[in-house]
């Protein structure tokens, strides 16, 4: 196991909870202390701190823990108290502020509070308040002033509302409930069009995107014939999905960020923890597995700094180009053109082999830039493979994976003659100019 301070430089944070004593002290009296199923772990900045340091977290974002206070007092309370710790602790402590739904007038008056009075870098939303579930018409009004603000809202979820309370006997909320309440408080948005109505609001969505890389195709599929019995109205999918960001939180792993990319893209995924409510120890081995695979992985590697730092730095300032995946330096690119003689009898069985190492390299090594055999019309037992490595490394790695040890394996008898030249770009500075170009 790789210590994560060894791979953690800047990462960003944009999950973890404050729980102040005011905040536990009205639980108590409202004897709602269990309301989530789940005991309300302790919190001190201090310990916090100290987690960070050892891990390599460079900033975290502080929100309101579940479950919601009744109480606008113990909200702006909370508010104020995340404020102070982000002002004692300059650089390692962003906020979103917690509002005293369903209240929606005195929400207003307290986004307006946080984010001109305390400083607050956003606004946190918990997927329902009392059974009014984030997509109600009575929260358009709310909506409006946080895209006049162009304002992040994290959304977290909390215990649905009615609920069955032997529901969460049998399996806590945490385990599944959460992620069906996440999933719920989204479709909602998205079935009235919130998130496109009211342009600018940016939703970073917990625990990896919950159940929404299965329910948002089936949702698409399913709207014409909603539409046609006048269940919903006009839904455009392309500007609320945009909306929409994904913190990693939770149970993350190559192949669900891999199941996340087929409803967005890399620029919309975030690092998250959820401190205090796992063991920090457990916390810190998450990290270090999410920094090895994200180092490991060829087709995740290039998001690497986008996911842990970047993508939430340019949400928050909003400042700048979006992130993008390294590209490649063209001074240190290698090009060549491999020339390949291959046995008459053998040609048809190479092409097949050299077919599939060309796709698989470009399709999972973000290093192999290209890799493009063509076959002499004159002669066509002669092959020339243009290859293009983003840099030495690439090409290393590309020669110890399995797909190209296939090939190469697989072909040794087959080749006649084979030649490697390497050659010199004329004008180095055109080739990333010819790259970005789209057939």
């Amino acid at each position: 196991m790789f210590a994560a301070t060894a791979w953690a430089q800047d990462v960003i944070d944009v999950h973890s909870h404050i729980i102040t004593p005011e905040f536990v002290s009205s639980l108590e009296c409202e004897n709602r202390l269990m309301d989530e199923g789940f005991p309300l772990p302790k919190y001190d900045v201090t310990s916090h701190l100290k987690w960070m340091d050892e891990t390599g977290v460079e900033t975290s974002v502080l929100t309101l823990a579940a479950p919601q206070p009744t109480s606008a007092l113990v909200v702006r309370q909370a508010n104020e108290a995340a404020a102070r710790i982000k002002r004692e602790h300059p650089g390692r402590f962003m906020f979103c502020a917690a509002l005293p739904l369903p209240d929606v007038d005195a929400a207003i008056r307290e986004v307006k509070y946080a984010l001109d009075t305390l400083g607050a870098d956003g606004i946190k939303l918990a997927t329902n308040v009392a059974g009014q579930y984030l997509g109600a018409p009575e929260l358009d009004t709310l909506f409006a002033v946080l895209a006049q603000r162009r304002a992040v809202v994290i959304l977290h979820p909390h215990r649905p509302e009615p609920v069955n309370r032997e529901v969460m006997t049998q399996t806590p909320l945490a385990m599944q409930e959460y992620l069906s309440e996440t999933t719920r408080a989204v479709a909602n948005m998205i079935s009235r069009n919130v998130l496109a109505r009211y342009p600018g609001v940016k939703v970073v969505v917990p625990h990896c995107g919950a159940y929404l890389p299965l329910a948002v195709p089936r949702m698409q599929s399913l709207t014409p014939v909603m539409q046609a019995n006048k269940m919903v109205g006009d839904i455009d999918w392309e500007a609320n999905l945009a909306a929409l960001y994904y913190d990693l939180a939770g149970a993350h792993s190559p192949e669900v960020i891999r199941m996340m990319l087929t409803i967005t893209t890399p620029d919309h995924l975030l690092y998250g923890s959820d401190y205090p409510y796992v063991a920090p120890q457990v916390l810190t081995q998450s990290l270090a597995r999410m920094q090895q695979y994200l180092t490991t992985e060829p087709d995740l590697a290039p998001y690497r700094e986008m996911i842990l730092h970047k993508n939430a730095q340019w949400l928050f300032h909003q400042a700048g180009e979006k992130p993008t995946a390294a590209t490649p330096d063209a001074a240190t690119m290698i090009v060549r053109i491999a020339e390949i003689e291959v046995y008459p009898e053998y040609l048809k069985e190479y092409l097949e082999y050299a077919n599939e190492v060309d796709r698989l390299s470009v399709e999972r090594e973000p290093g192999v830039i290209c890799l493009f055999p063509m076959q002499s019309a004159e002669a066509p037992t002669q092959i020339r493979i243009l290859e293009i490595y983003a840099s030495q490394d690439a090409y290393q790695q590309h020669l110890a994976t399995d797909h190209f040890q296939k090939y190469k394996q697989g072909t040794l008898h087959m080749v006649k003659s084979l030649s490697l030249p390497t050659m010199q770009p004329l004008d180095a500075a055109m080739m990333k100019q010819i790259f970005r170009k789209q057939l």
